[in-house]
């Protein structure tokens, strides 16, 4: 228990450092000479003190391997190289995700270099599913010469079979089985035959290192390649997006790619923060929780490949036009993902949160939205998750992890011994799809194969706490040294602050569900805090009750910049008595 807090006001018990997080926080402090704030935070995500400053400034010199360390890469760059001096036809299947789009709007830029424009092949989620379908394949093989997969791909035997007409590539990122399909070259950092280094990698970094590869062969053959630092907006978005972990060169990815957008000179990024309403420079949460779904809007509920079309747009108007429709059906899938969302929370709590696996399945659920209400799910329990929408016999579902429980292994064993019909994806993600006589036997086995990897240890009300402040420590400059830590995400969540014995100075509600706070230290010290959809649980009548009281406040630092000045402020997500 940190601060005693066994249960909050949320109903939750909150967790301090270890010993051994604490020690190693005091020795970066003492050897790197940085504040112990930080020192907590980079103590939490393993960073020594002859790593802290490359941690601090990452780069992707430093943190990037070398592409041709994955099978296939350099055969895949000389595919790709080759198709563009022979001017050759080429489509583009990509799936329907953002890691997807952005995995394609990045060979779109590539090629647009060459003045070559590719044919987008996007499948329907609920027409044709995940991935390449022999139908398309045999269609697109009939009018073009190579054939990329991108996000896609791996486990296509029948499908990548029926486009004997043409080559075809692919490159993903997705867990490869026993054997590879028939392809020209199959890039994948986690094919079974690779050593695993770069498992941690979205199908968009991958395409970026063939990218660098070509890049190298092209410089070797004397020729002049595109900027490929310019792409580096549309990785960063495709690694946040599909919760790749943001560790080792997936942090100097986001770093730099934030930089990039922050420019403002990809049309169809600014057309949607622009609908989104972002007038900030962007940030990894931005990604994940702003653009990322609106991108995915198309391939959820509308156009499957209106997001990646969106992504390398060229024109303002036709940009505008699209972001507008992605923002329609954003709109219309929360719509829809909330009424799925209520059903599936009460489903897992009927069955009991303490399970390995919190699990939702019913009739009519639209595919498009049990991915999002999975990942709802996983946040709530601290639990891997799953949702299942069913069509008939047929259910197809969707799963998320938690950090350090390899989902899509598990997954995979299912498919493997046949308690489901199909199945694959990522350590932190996949998809699923089986019979009503297999859903129990599924989800049991399932449970059993995550609770041997570990799930289920950490219990659901558990809130990691970095370490304790006071308002006068919250200062500016800190939360500039914490951001130089990040960027935040999957692997290595944003820090996390107590502020203890606060006084409630102020609590007012603002709009419909949050509430505005400032906290005191009793000694005229104050600090502006804000807790969004404080009145959706009991912290906003707790807090509003407490004016003039002290208690414990736990929550995230941000710079709030309203008017042209900035000033610290706590994002609150938890309370107790003190």
């Amino acid at each position: 228990m940190y601060l005693g807090v066994e249960q909050s006001i949320s109903n939750r018990r909150w967790v301090g450092p270890s010993l051994e997080v604490e020690r190693q926080a005091l020795t970066l402090n003492q050897q790197a000479d940085l504040p112990l704030p930080l020192c907590h935070v980079m103590a939490r995500l393993g960073v020594t003190p002859q790593e802290a400053d490359d941690f601090l400034n990452p780069t992707l010199r430093a943190t990037m391997s070398d592409p041709k360390t994955m099978k296939d890469c350099t055969l895949a760059a000389e595919i790709i190289l080759g198709a563009v001096q022979a001017r050759e036809r080429i489509a583009i299947f990509a799936d329907y995700d953002v890691d997807g789009g952005t995995s394609a709007a990045l060979l779109f830029d590539f090629f647009a270099h060459f003045s070559i424009a590719p044919t987008l092949y996007v499948p329907d989620r609920i027409k044709e599913g995940y991935g390449p379908n022999p139908k398309a394949m045999q269609a697109l093989a009939a009018t073009h010469d190579l054939i990329i997969c991108v996000d896609c791909g791996t486990l296509a035997h029948d499908a990548l079979e029926a486009a004997t007409a043409a080559d075809v590539v692919v490159l993903d990122h997705h867990l490869g089985g026993e054997t590879l399909p028939i392809a020209k070259a199959v890039v994948n950092p986690n094919r079974q035959d690779e050593t695993g280094d770069l498992a941690h990698l979205c199908a968009a970094a991958v395409v970026f290192m063939i990218l660098i590869e070509a890049a190298r062969l092209m410089r070797e053959a004397g020729q002049t390649p595109p900027n490929l630092i310019k792409f580096l907006d549309l990785v960063a978005l495709g690694t946040v997006a599909d919760v790749a972990p943001l560790v080792g060169v997936n942090r100097a990815f986001v770093r730099q790619g934030l930089k990039i957008m922050g420019q403002r000179k990809r049309l169809g990024l600014n057309a949607l923060s622009d609908v989104a309403r972002l007038d900030t420079t962007p940030s990894a949460y931005h990604l994940g929780y702003v653009l990322g779904p609106r991108i995915n809007a198309g391939g959820r509920i509308g156009k499957a490949d209106l997001g990646a079309r969106l992504l390398c747009c060229t024109n303002p108007h036709e940009a505008a036009a699209m972001a507008d429709k992605l923002e329609e059906l954003n709109t219309e899938r929360r719509s829809v993902e909330a009424s799925v969302r209520l059903a599936a929370m009460e489903q897992a709590e009927v069955r009991g949160l303490t399970y390995p696996l919190a699990w939702a399945a019913q009739d009519g659920w639209h595919p498009g939205v049990v991915g999002i209400v999975a990942s709802r799910l996983k946040e709530k329990t601290n639990r891997p998750s799953v949702v299942i929408g069913f069509d008939g016999d047929i259910g197809k579902g969707s799963a998320r992890s938690v950090n350090g429980i390899d989902l899509g292994a598990a997954i995979q064993e299912l498919v493997r011994d046949g308690y489901i019909e199909k199945g694959g994806g990522h350590k932190m993600a996949a998809g699923l799809s089986l019979t009503r006589a297999q859903l129990e036997p599924a989800m049991e086995k399932l449970g059993q194969l995550l609770e041997a990897q570990g799930a289920g240890e950490l219990g659901p009300a558990d809130l990691r706490v970095d370490g304790t402040l006071m308002p006068g420590g919250a200062t500016l400059q800190l939360i500039e040294q914490l951001d130089q830590a990040g960027p935040f995400g999957a692997g290595a969540s944003a820090p996390r602050f107590a502020f203890p014995d606060c006084t409630i100075a102020f609590a007012k509600p603002v709009g419909e569900a949050h509430l505005k706070v400032t906290l005191s230290d009793g000694f005229g010290t104050k600090l502006d805090a804000i807790c969004f959809g404080a009145f959706d649980g009991p912290l906003g009548a707790a807090l509003s009750n407490a004016q003039g009281s002290k208690m414990h406040i736990v929550g995230r630092l941000e710079i709030n910049t309203w008017g042209g000045r900035s000033r610290p402020q706590l994002r609150i997500e938890d309370a107790s008595p003190s």
